[in-house]
């Protein structure tokens, strides 16, 4: 047994705390992006984003908190899109899960300590409008999947 050498499937199999991704997640659905919005936009399962939203899940991936960071950089001060009924009735869900959670936009989280362990904001929910529509994008991502699942 050596002591001090770390190898590459080591590195990749770290875990980070998931704390600063739960806050981006929860300042999505402020805006009206739901579970399952998010869950497409990044090729997971939503099983995966309901557990990182409601705090169930205490670490993450980096490639998967890195992808999370990623959309909420293009949609944290953005709306969902509401051009259907289904659309709207999702982000009516999405910002009353965010009321009822008392969660905060984006806008009241500092970005410089989101990933900071143990890191909240200060604020809790207020509505938000946002500066105008979210597109539908989906990320260049790998499909996150446990194995022997």
């Amino acid at each position: 047994m050596t002591l001090g050498v770390t190898t590459i499937r080591q590195l990749t199999l770290a875990r980070l705390d998931a704390g600063g991704t739960r806050l981006r997640l929860r300042a999505l659905h402020v805006m009206g992006h739901g579970s399952a919005r998010i869950s497409r936009a990044l090729g997971v399962r939503e099983k995966t984003i309901q557990r990182l939203v409601r705090g169930d899940a205490r670490t993450i991936s980096p490639p998967l908190r890195d992808a999370i960071a990623d959309l909420y950089d293009a949609w944290w001060d953005k709306r969902a899109p509401e051009r259907t009924r289904a659309e709207r009735a999702a982000a009516a869900r999405a910002r009353r899960r965010a009321i009822a959670g008392n969660w905060c936009a984006g806008a009241a989280l500092d970005d410089d300590q989101l990933d900071t362990p143990g890191y909240r904001s200060r604020t809790g929910y207020r509505p938000a409008t946002g500066t105008s529509i979210a597109p539908d994008i989906r990320l260049p991502v790998r499909r996150y999947r446990r194995k022997g699942a």
